[in-house]
């Protein structure tokens, strides 16, 4: 099978290809920038922009199906450029759609995310049939704007996209804006590790090579038209991820800073359906995620050693102050 991976240069992306090569199909990847890695040699790009109509449907020509993931991702990002999210995670979705429909692409799984579920109510895990509520954060705005337009386009044109809501992903190549990657530079560096808030809110995060399994998975027959969470089953408070990296790097200060705003509400979400559609479910813990990405931080750019990674110290101390810059 052909598939166009769009963001496939990126953290999620590359993982993808790297699952698309090992389970003998031929990915394409589209995005703004060449891959940096050795891992994307042999893997055609094709380097453009999703707005770009005409590029994009060039690229697809000749697909079987296309992952969507290019996106404004960073929230905080989001929150300086509205605009710019609202032409890349919105318009850009609209024409990857029209793209597909154009080239009788029929296959297109879309990367949603967990934020969708903001401040919904509902059982205590939360499934894919949940009513939503509406969004607070514009990043989430953009993305549920995403799946409604899959969702029209399946009522009328037959597209039948599937949609994926991610957990929190991390893991090798993760961007580093994200909360793992951070406060792992900054225990490396020996500066403290600033937490928005309390630190009691929490995500569910999945490690980024089974999320790229999943993603794959949804590639499948059974998938089409339906929408899935992918995400792990554990619950990691921020104080918990602040506490397996002094474990694993060493001591280190902690500072609570200013809340960040509109942030992802206490909720607990199920990723069952994956699970008994799919056969697919996260296999490896927060901590061991951690641990790997730990590992592949100080065996890419030796930013820290054995010897530091091996280091166990959980006694650095926590600090209250106020900074306008948010984590």
């Amino acid at each position: 099978m052909r598939v166009l991976v769009t963001g496939g240069a990126g953290f999620i992306g590359s993982h993808v290809v790297d699952r698309l090569l090992a389970r003998g199909h031929q990915p394409l990847i589209f995005d703004l920038v060449q891959p940096q890695r050795n891992g994307a040699g042999g893997v055609e790009c094709v380097t453009g922009d999703i707005l770009d109509g005409p590029s994009l449907r060039q690229a697809m020509r000749s697909c079987d199906g296309v992952i969507h993931l290019a996106a404004v991702a960073d929230v905080d990002q989001v929150a300086l450029e509205p605009l710019r999210a609202d032409l890349v995670n919105t318009r850009g979705t609209a024409v990857v759609l029209e793209a597909a429909r154009d080239e009788d692409v029929r296959h297109v799984v879309y990367g949603s995310t967990i934020w969708v579920y903001g401040n919904a109510c509902g059982a205590p895990a939360l499934d894919e049939d949940v009513l939503l509520a509406s969004p607070e954060h514009f990043y989430t705005a953009t993305k549920l704007a995403g799946e409604m337009y899959c969702r029209s386009y399946g009522q009328m044109f037959g597209l039948a996209p599937t949609i994926l809501r991610f957990g929190i992903p991390h893991g090798p190549r993760a961007r580093a804006a994200t909360v793992v990657a951070k406060f792992v530079a900054r225990a490396i560096a020996g500066e403290p590790i600033s937490i928005n808030g309390d630190g009691h809110q929490a995500r569910q995060f999945v490690y980024v090579e089974d999320l790229a399994d999943g993603i794959v998975s949804a590639l499948s027959e059974t998938a089409r038209g339906r929408t899935y969470n992918l995400v792990g089953d554990e619950t990691v408070s921020v104080r918990e991820i602040a506490r397996i990296v002094q474990a694993l790097i060493g001591e280190v200060t902690i500072v609570h800073v200013s809340g960040r705003l509109s942030d992802l509400g206490h909720v607990h979400i199920s990723s069952e359906r994956a699970r008994s559609e799919l056969g697919w479910c996260a296999t490896t813990s927060f901590a061991d995620g951690v641990a790997r990405y730990v590992e592949w931080v100080a065996g890419t750019n030796g930013s820290s050693s054995a010897r530091t990674v091996s280091r166990i110290n959980g006694s650095a101390a926590a600090v209250l102050c106020q900074e306008p810059r948010a984590l």
